[in-house]
Order: C-alpha cells, then sequence, then structure tokens
C-alpha cells in the first residue's frame, strides 16, 4: 500500500487535478453573478462546449474553459463574511431542503482542509442528487436511481433548461466529466486530489438552481414536495458488535475509557495496517474524529469509501491484476465479491476474508442486500437524515473496520490483536451470520409465523358444550380426517427431520414444534454465491410463509372480536353458527400450518440442492410449491373477516394435503434428494 500514490488512472487525473488549471486567466464575477445576487445562467452556460460532430458536450474543452469560472467562485466565496453568505444565499438552498448542509459548506471552504473538503462535495452531490429527485417527480412519475439518468432526464431539461443540466454533467453524473461524486464515493480520489474550487462551484450552481427552480414554481404554480427521508427500523438486527466498546456513555467512565482506548487503537492501526493506502490516511483519521464527536453520518461516509479501497487493494492483489486498482474499474462492491472474474477464473477474494466469509456476508448485509439498511445506497442517494443517522449504526461499520484493520495488519501487531477492548470485536467478526440474506429473512418469518400459531390455545374460546348445542353443526368427522392425513404425511417425512422426536400417541404436537423449527432454522446454510433456481424457489417459500402468517393473524382477530361479541350476546344466529365453524376449523388449521412451516423450512436447509434437478423436475417442484403457495393464498381470502368461508377451508385443505403428500410419494422435495 505504501507504493500507491494515486487510484485515479492517468487520464482521470489529468482531468480532475490538471486539466482546469490550464487556463491562467483571471475570471470577473460580476460576469456571472448580478448586483441583485442572481446567477446570471447565460454566461456560465456559455463555457459549455459541444463537439461538432455531434453537438454533444465537450467535456474536456468545458472543464478547461470552466477552470478560471470555479477559481473566481471560490474566491467570492472567501471574500464573503458567514453573515454576508448567509443574507446573499441562504434563501436559494430551501430546494433543496437541507440548508443548514449547504451553508456549512461556506465554513469548510474558508479552512480548506482536504479532508472535510472532500467529505462536504460527498454530503452536498448526495443532497443535491435528492434535491434533484424531487423537482422530477413535479412532471415525471419513476424517479431514476442513477444520478447520470437523472441528469440526462428530460423532465429536468424542461424545468432548469438543457444548457443548465450540461453545465451540471460536467461536474457530476457523467464519467466523461469530472465525476466527482463517484470518485469520491467509491473511494479512487484521495483527499489532496480534489480542488477545492470544484466545490465552490457545484456550491454556487445549487443556489442558481434555487432560483431558476422559484421562477418555474411561480409561473406554473406547482409544489415542490420533498420525499421523506428512510428512517432504519429494527435496529437491534443491525447490532453485531459489542456496543459498549465503542459508545460513549456519559455515566460511566470505564464506558469512555473503552471508548476512546479502542478508537486510539484504531488510529494506531490505520497507520500500520496493509489495508490502508497512505494517501487516504486522512480520510481515517478524520472518520474516527468524526465518530468521536458524534458525527455518525460524516464518519460513516467517510469510512464507506475506505472500506472499498481497501478491499479494492486485496482484490487486485490476490487477483494478480494491479491497473484495475484504478479509477473506472471494479466500481462496486458486489463485483469484487462474486464468486467468479469476468474472465470467468475463481475471485481469490472471498477465501482471503476467511471462512465463514464474515467479510463478504457483513459486507453483502449492509450494503447490498435488498432488505438490509444499504447503508452506501442510502447515504450517497441522499435518502437519509444526516443528522439523525443513528449511532447504533455508524458503531457496526467502525466495529467492522476496526477488524479488517487488525486482520490485514503484520504478524507483528499480534498484542493488537489480543488487546481487551479489540478480541471481542474481533471475535464477533469471525462468528457472524447473514441476517438480510433471502435465507435468513425466511427463517425469520418461520419463526415468527410459529409464534402466532403458538397464541391460538391461549385465545378465549366458549365451551365446547356450546358447539356440541347447535344443530346442523358439520365437521368434526372431517375435521378429525384432515388430522390422520398430517399424521401420516409427518411419519412419511420424519425420517429427513434432525431428530427423533415423535410420539405415537400425538405426533403432531411432539413433532410441529417451535423447538424443531429453531434446530432447523439454526443449521447453516450457505448465503454466498445463491444461484438463480435457489433464490426463485426462496421467493415462493417465503411467500408460502407469509400467507401462513396473515391466516394466523386473522385467525386470532376475528376469534378475539367473535368470543367478545359471543359474551355480550351481540350475535345473530347466522354469526354463532359461523363463529362456531371457525372453532372447529382451527382444530385442523392449526396443524396444517405448522406441518408447511416444518415443510418449506426442510425445504430449506437443502434449498441448494435444487440445482441437481433436471429442467424438467425443477419445473415439476416449482410447480408443486406454487400450487401450495396458491391454497395459502386462498386461506388468506377463506378466513378473512369480509369472507368467513370456514367449511369450504376443509376441502381446501383436504385438496392440499392429498398434492403434499404425492409429491412427497414420488420424492420430489429436496430433502428427499439429500438422503
Amino acid at each position: 500500500s505504501d507504493s500507491v500514490t494515486t487510484c485515479l488512472s492517468p487520464p482521470v487525473h489529468y482531468v480532475i487535478c490538471k486539466l482546469g488549471f490550464e487556463k491562467k486567466d483571471t475570471y470577473d464575477i460580476n460576469n456571472i453573478l448580478s448586483e441583485n445576487g442572481e446567477v446570471c445562467w447565460q454566461a456560465v452556460t456559455e463555457h459549455v462546449c459541444y463537439l461538432e460532430s455531434d453537438q454533444s458536450v465537450d467535456y474536456i474543452k468545458s472543464i478547461r474553459s470552466l477552470g478560471p469560472v470555479c477559481e473566481s467562485v471560490n474566491l467570492h466565496f472567501k471574500s464573503l463574511t458567514k453573515e454576508q453568505f448567509v443574507i446573499q444565499y441562504a434563501l436559494w438552498f430551501r430546494w433543496t431542503n437541507y440548508t443548514e448542509l449547504f451553508l456549512e459548506m461556506f465554513d469548510v471552504l474558508q479552512h480548506t482542509q482536504t479532508a472535510e473538503v472532500a467529505l462536504g462535495l460527498m454530503k452536498l452531490t448526495s443532497c443535491l442528487e435528492r434535491a434533484l429527485g424531487d423537482v422530477y417527480l413535479l412532471i415525471g412519475k419513476d424517479c431514476p436511481f442513477l444520478l447520470r439518468d437523472l441528469l440526462a432526464s428530460e423532465q429536468l431539461a424542461v424545468i432548469f433548461g438543457q444548457a443548465v443540466m450540461n453545465v451540471l454533467r460536467v461536474f457530476i453524473g457523467s464519467p466523461y466529466g469530472l465525476n466527482l461524486r463517484n470518485v469520491l464515493w467509491h473511494g479512487f480520489a484521495s483527499p489532496q486530489e480534489i480542488p477545492a474550487k470544484y466545490c465552490a462551484m457545484l456550491l454556487f450552481l445549487t443556489a442558481g438552481l434555487g432560483q431558476l427552480l422559484q421562477a418555474y414554481l411561480l409561473q406554473t404554480k406547482c409544489i415542490l414536495v420533498h420525499r421523506p427521508y428512510v428512517i432504519f427500523v429494527s435496529l437491534e438486527e443491525l447490532d453485531v458488535f459489542p456496543g459498549k466498546y465503542l459508545t460513549i456513555s456519559k455515566f460511566l467512565l470505564c464506558y469512555i475509557y473503552l471508548n476512546h482506548e479502542t478508537l486510539s487503537i484504531a488510529e494506531e492501526l490505520v497507520k500500520l495496517s496493509s489495508f490502508v493506502l497512505k494517501t487516504m490516511l486522512p480520510f481515517w483519521i478524520a472518520a474516527l474524529t468524526a465518530f468521536k464527536q458524534s458525527r455518525y453520518a460524516d464518519c460513516v461516509i467517510l469510512l464507506l469509501p475506505q472500506l472499498e479501497v481497501g478491499l479494492r487493494l486485496l482484490f487486485t492483489t490476490m487477483n494478480k491484476c494491479p491497473n484495475r486498482l484504478l479509477t473506472a474499474e471494479v466500481k462496486f462492491l458486489s463485483k469484487m465479491l462474486a464468486k467468479h472474474l469476468d474472465n470467468e477464473e475463481v475471485n481469490q477474494l472471498p477465501a482471503v476474508l476467511e471462512e465463514p466469509a464474515m467479510a463478504s456476508e457483513f459486507l453483502w448485509d449492509f450494503l447490498n442486500h435488498q432488505e438490509g439498511p444499504r447503508i452506501r445506497d442510502r447515504l450517497s442517494h441522499g435518502e437519509i437524515n444526516l443528522e439523525a443517522f443513528p449511532r447504533e449504526v455508524a458503531n457496526q461499520i467502525v466495529a467492522f473496520a476496526i477488524t479488517l484493520l487488525c486482520r490485514f495488519s503484520d504478524e507483528d501487531l499480534f498484542a493488537f490483536k489480543e488487546h481487551m477492548v479489540i478480541k471481542p470485536l474481533m471475535n464477533c467478526a469471525s462468528c457472524y451470520r447473514s441476517r438480510f440474506h433471502p435465507i435468513s429473512r425466511l427463517r425469520k418469518q418461520v419463526l415468527e409465523c410459529m409464534k402466532s400459531i403458538n397464541l391460538w390455545p391461549e385465545l378465549p374460546t366458549v365451551p365446547e358444550e356450546h358447539i356440541q348445542t347447535i344443530k346442523g353443526l358439520e365437521g368434526n368427522a372431517e375435521a378429525s380426517t384432515l388430522i390422520l392425513v398430517i399424521c401420516e404425511i409427518i411419519s412419511q417425512l420424519q425420517q429427513y427431520m434432525p431428530w427423533n422426536c415423535c410420539s405415537s400417541d400425538d405426533p403432531i404436537n411432539s413433532v410441529l414444534t417451535e423447538r424443531l423449527l429453531i434446530e432447523l432454522c439454526d443449521m447453516r446454510i450457505c448465503t454466498l454465491y445463491s444461484p438463480r433456481p435457489v433464490l426463485e424457489i426462496l421467493v415462493v417459500l417465503r411467500k408460502i410463509s407469509t400467507q401462513c402468517h396473515q391466516v394466523s393473524e386473522q385467525v386470532i382477530a376475528s376469534t378475539e372480536l367473535r368470543y367478545k361479541q359471543w359474551m355480550d350476546k351481540t350475535l345473530r344466529s347466522r354469526q354463532r353458527h359461523n363463529y362456531l365453524r371457525m372453532l372447529n376449523s382451527m382444530k385442523f388449521l392449526s396443524p396444517v400450518l405448522r406441518l408447511i412451516l416444518v415443510l418449506i423450512t426442510l425445504e430449506l436447509v437443502n434449498v441448494h440442492l435444487v440445482c441437481k434437478k433436471n429442467p424438467f423436475d425443477y419445473q415439476q417442484y416449482l410447480k408443486f410449491l406454487k400450487s401450495v403457495l396458491q391454497y395459502t393464498e386462498n386461506l388468506v381470502t377463506y378466513t378473512s373477516p369480509e369472507k368467513n368461508k370456514w367449511d369450504e377451508t376443509m376441502e381446501l385443505t383436504n385438496k392440499a394435503l392429498m398434492k403434499i403428500r404425492k409429491i412427497s410419494d414420488r420424492k420430489l422435495m429436496l430433502m428427499q434428494l439429500a438422503t
């Protein structure tokens, strides 16, 4: 890492660090700023040059031409007091929904600490992207996910003008321009490689966009609506590393001691670890400082690109492709964590990250999986309120970073790894299991559904003798028949279960238990590199589990409501009959739902065996799972308060059980392939 002086390829380094400085002209700020403080867009857009061939933007000439303009804007801001800046510009930042951030940028530009300028630019671009997305939705429907697509959209060209959007694309959103957002967010640029004048220019352009937008809103009578921020829910699911080793507490001095000691060790590791490029050292120090100062969003924004560049260094070293360390290569973590390289050779990085692939699984969980927090996506696209960024999330990223610093350090740093405040972090890391892969989510769903069904016996019901006194109430015999079929299926499946617990007297309550599901869910299942057939099966299994849970919740709600109405004597005769039919149906619905949960969990444990099925058998198996899904969807409909078709659930259940028994007889289930 000592030998690497830049991660920018020569062409990109030239564009960012030199091109905008070639013209030595002094540009008069009054050319682009009127006396009343408005941005003169026509004068700005005149500096964008176009290719003669197709009239597309000539980025090289445009950057060269805009260089002196950017310098003039930077000097203009430096000439203002904070009060003057606020008076002149604060109003024009309101459209971003984060005026404070843009006002803070003024302070950053006055001090020009390189890491802080880069951090400010990352925050500015993410906030600007979010605000531009809100503007897009004034006349568009689905906001583009990528900044380059957003800036190239017809909708923003209609509102701001194409020439204005071309100015923005010179700075952000195009790989042929300065592309400041991407080179920073993906860890390619070191702090000293980002000229402060480009940050100043984007600040200036943001104010100018605010002026154009105000004119558009007055003309069209439209109202700009800001999308709500994403809020992290279930923060306990993100709790991987022991919080006390990093958390500052006002009450426990030992925690403060541990906190500062841990971060002090981290600061030493940063200087010694081979995971850190020396040119990036200021980013690491700034990140740890931000954590100490409770600036948790800043800390994570600084750290995420450094995790990427550290992993990219490992990736290029292990796969012997040093040229891919540079800009425009391996921009996404998912590519670095893939099983194979572009040439189909095995990627060596996941192996270096150790079994059980802790780092890979952690990174996929926190950054990539759709149901995970997707921290980098949401931060870089401006979806998170930076002021309310949770400490719990920052805690995990910092702790994870420390484990990587330790792992990729020289052997003579053994004392660091064994230190009393570092070792618990290393232990937590070594046993990490994915929490947001579809396999992990299905585990969680199954156990939550079983907990719901286990509440049924506790529900208040009318005495059994009341049920028997109602004439015309049929179904006890049919319910008993269904329970016998369930017992037969249990007998068939029991050989595929991890332990023998079946009681001949009561196979349903001795096998279809929460204890069995917990044991099955504790089995380790590979979550990395899940092939497409595995993911397709998981989608169906999760839908089945969701429908089962919905049935259970509907039964609970209906039972509680009808019991209350029964006791209050507010049920009509037909409603009383229907209520008792429901109670009768619950006798077989509980076992059949539990059977389905056990069935899909057994299939989950063996889900990777689906890849062994030939195409015909795979389609037959998928068809079977979809028939179970159809059954559970029909159950949701029939048990809903609007339908209350309890007798019909018997016929439905009988058909479903026949299909399950038939598939079991033909040995088409995955669990049966395992033997």
